[in-house]
């Protein structure tokens, strides 16, 4: 598993093609898949508004890692991170922050490879690009 995280508009989806050597048509995309799509794609882009859609019930994210490490292992997760600005004063858009910040830990933490991009430039931080 491979993950490519950073801020809004930062050219993370542009790094994952070159990196990891896929195409846009590779991504299935977090804001209108289905959820069994992310067992099945190489890669999707705006996971963390795949997150947002599916939160209830909870239910069914509480062990995507996990399931994607046994069923997807070697798919390429793209998604902001949400959780470094300021603190919503929406309780749901909170509990999405958590959320989200929670399920990309664990992501990391399964991941072979984990990318940060910002400025178009990509930083290894977990692994390496062989």
């Amino acid at each position: 598993m491979r993950l490519v995280i950073g801020g809004s508009y930062q050219g993370k989806r542009d790094a994952a093609c070159r990196l990891f050597s896929l195409k846009p048509s590779d991504f299935a995309d977090g804001k209108t898949c289905a959820f069994e799509d992310i067992f099945r794609c190489r890669a999707i882009f705006d996971f963390h508004e795949f997150i947002r859609r599916f939160m209830q019930p909870e239910s069914c994210l509480q062990e995507l890692s996990e399931n994607l490490a046994e069923r997807n292992p070697r798919i390429c997760i793209v998604s902001n991170e949400i959780g470094c600005g300021v603190v919503p004063i929406d309780a749901q858009e909170r509990a999405w922050r958590e959320l989200t910040g929670r399920i990309c830990c664990q992501l990391a933490r399964n991941a072979d490879t984990v990318v940060r991009v910002t400025a178009g430039i990509p930083m290894v931080i977990k692994g390496n690009l062989k």
